[in-house]
């Protein structure tokens, strides 16, 4: 690969935290062996129950606990970068955070970002268990030169938390997500997905959790709009070739981020 290898890992994490994490730990050596530079796993890549409820406090884990120490071990040991979602633990009961950590090849945490929309639709309360992430600053890191930012699932249905990253500087948007199925929830991923990439020129990077939770359909898009690698419902990784060379390209071509009229500034 010429540009930056970025995987979509899709699997379905469940209740069991060392199962996961030796499930995360084998997809990044899979990644790792297909050319990945950059690996996405899903949101509450930690630990997951359907419904969402107290147990996910009581198996909330600290930035440096035992979850976030097995990606930086993986991240050393086949040289890459990961972004995956935890259950991370806040001292109020029965609350946590729903965050994301990226970790780079030589183990230190680069960055971590904290689900700032919570999923209270579609007949879902997430805000009943999950404490909302501050409108802070975003926090962008380098991939062998690809500048990356993060967001998570619910939020990708806000168009200005994208614009943010994109303001920030990120060229590749990873979007961990445990985006539930129901009526039309295929069609709405699939096309927000396109949406944020094409309206940003960026990289969309997607990793969602396996049916029959989750849609599945983990995609890495380009900024185009074009689906340049993807999975369908089963676990697995998908492996594509990102560049800041092509998004400049396509800037150029299509300079909206220069030509808008409106700046993005949070509300409170």
């Amino acid at each position: 690969m010429t540009g930056v290898g970025v995987a979509v890992a899709q699997f379905t994490p469940g209740d069991d935290r060392v199962h996961n994490r030796d499930v995360v730990a084998a997809l990044i050596a899979v990644a790792a062996a297909r050319g990945a530079r950059l690996v996405v796993f899903p949101e509450y890549s930690s630990y997951f129950t359907d419904p969402l409820g107290p147990s996910f406090a009581r198996n909330a884990e600290p930035l440096d606990g035992e979850f976030v120490q097995s990606l930086q071990a993986a991240a050393r040991d086949h040289d890459v970068f990961v972004i995956a979602g935890l259950v991370e633990r806040t001292g109020i009961r029965d609350k946590f955070a729903n965050t994301l950590v990226a970790v780079g090849p030589d183990g230190t945490t680069l960055a971590q970002y904290r689900k700032q929309h919570l999923y209270d639709a579609f007949g879902s309360t997430e805000s009943d268990w999950v404490v909302a992430g501050d409108l802070a600053t975003p926090e962008v890191f380098e991939v062998d030169g690809l500048r990356v930012g993060m967001q998570t699932c619910y939020d990708l249905r806000f168009p200005e938390v994208t614009r943010r990253l994109a303001d920030a500087g990120a060229e590749l948007v990873a979007v961990p997500a445990e985006w539930v199925r129901g009526p039309l929830k295929e069609h709405h991923w699939s096309t927000l997905l396109a949406a944020r990439a094409i309206e940003n020129t960026l990289y969309v990077a997607a990793a969602d959790h396996t049916p029959p939770i989750g849609v599945g359909a983990s995609a890495v898009i380009d900024p185009m709009g074009v689906v340049i690698a993807g999975l369908g419902e089963t676990s697995g990784v998908a492996v594509a070739e990102a560049s800041s060379e092509r998004v400049q390209e396509v800037r150029r071509r299509n300079p909206a981020l220069k030509l808008r009229r409106y700046r993005v500034e949070p509300l409170d």
